[in-house]
């Protein structure tokens, strides 16, 4: 009886736990259905492109230099004396125009040397009129002889006496030309406009033949010599610099807050053998009247322009690899390269000529040292 009712009890239970069990499982993988994730689809690097096409461009070189005045002079004095006077404007910074007298000596000497010297001029001009007068009466006493020919020695008609007269005149003209201009160089003039850098003489002082009177910087315009590498002259239309006389420059202050219009006026033909480099020259007219003022001594950056390059490539200059190439992204998404021909480069921009039969592409900006030829990219566009 009790083995029954357990078998009973067994049977119950099975009955009922086999459809929750059936049910449980039934929910649960329904659950891992629902939750079961689509079908995965490929993901592809993502790569920052930029589109470029061909266009022209136009160089510009940078180089350094500072400004110099056109001519330095240092003012001399010509001939001896006491200083006897000197200009007001002969002082350190201010201007003098050409001819202004800055320094006038003492005179008296050089007035005396020259009456000495017209004296002897007059003298020599009489000697030489009298030979000439007795000259001609040697050549009437000569002819009322009766001799034929002429006689034995030029000394009978005194050619050579007047010939002596004639150059006692010459020497003496010369002497007074001397004097003179010993006599008006004791007024020491300005040869140019100019401003006076330094002053090294004082009224009353003496001064000898040699003696610096002061320093001088012309006014009228500054040179800057600009050293340029190898490749940066490679940039410049040389041609069209030597045939134009106002290729354009800009200068600008080291510290960038002021800049000045300048032109190449040479270039020279020259190496310099202290860094191996050649020069252009670039002048800035009346360098003093600029707003600002373009003082001598300035440190200026010079930016010329270049020649214009046609069909190009503007790129990123990060887009040139270590390797000297260049990839982009072809029309199938995929990753191809090619060599860097660079033409200049300015800035944060590269210029390089196309590959051959690409007229514009997809440039990665920032290639990596994983990228390989072929590789499926999804292209992101930066600028």
């Amino acid at each position: 009886m009790k083995s029954t009712a357990a078998t009973f009890i067994i049977t119950t239970i099975a009955v009922i736990s086999i459809p929750a069990a059936i049910a449980f499982n039934s929910t649960q993988m329904q659950e891992t259905t629902i939750n079961q994730p689509a079908e995965t689809q490929t993901q592809y690097p993502q790569v920052a492109v930029v589109h470029v096409n061909q266009d022209n461009y136009q160089a510009h070189v940078r180089g350094y230099g500072e400004a110099k005045p056109q001519y330095e002079l240092s003012l001399t004095a010509e001939v001896s004396g006491h200083i006897l006077s000197m200009a007001k404007n002969f002082a350190t910074g201010l201007h003098v125009s050409r001819g202004d007298v800055l320094v006038s000596l003492d005179t008296s000497n050089y007035e005396q040397a020259v009456a000495s010297a017209e004296a002897n001029l007059a003298d020599a001009r009489l000697a030489l009129l009298e030979e000439e007068r007795q000259g001609e009466q040697a050549r009437l006493e000569w002819k009322e002889s009766g001799l034929n020919g002429d006689p034995d020695s030029p000394l009978v008609l005194r050619e050579p006496q007047r010939q002596a007269a004639e150059a006692s005149v010459a020497l003496a003209e010369k002497e007074l030309l001397v004097a003179r201009r010993d006599l008006d160089k004791t007024r020491i003039k300005a040869p140019f406009d100019a401003v006076v850098v330094s002053r090294n003489v004082q009224p009353g002082s003496y001064v000898q033949t040699g003696t610096q009177i002061g320093m001088l910087y012309s006014t009228n315009r500054v040179e800057v010599q600009i050293p340029l590498s190898a490749s940066q002259w490679g940039k410049l239309p040389l041609g069209q610099i030597s045939e134009s006389p106002n290729w354009p420059v800009t200068l600008t202050s080291s510290d960038g807050k002021a800049s000045w219009q300048g032109k190449v006026t040479r270039v020279q033909q020259h190496i310099s053998s202290s860094d191996r480099q050649r020069s252009l020259i670039i002048t800035v007219e009346n360098p003093l009247q600029q707003t600002p003022a373009l003082f001598p001594g300035t440190f200026v950056e010079a930016r010329i322009t270049g020649a214009s390059q046609d069909n190009l490539w503007q790129i990123p200059a990060s887009a040139v690899t270590q390797e000297n190439s260049v990839w982009y992204v072809d029309n199938q998404n995929q990753l191809q390269k090619f060599a860097a021909n660079t033409v200049f480069s300015q800035g944060q921009y590269t210029y390089v000529t196309p590959p051959q039969g690409l007229q514009q592409a997809n440039i990665v900006i920032r290639p990596l040292n994983t990228y390989l030829t072929g590789m499926v990219v999804e292209p992101t566009t930066e600028g």
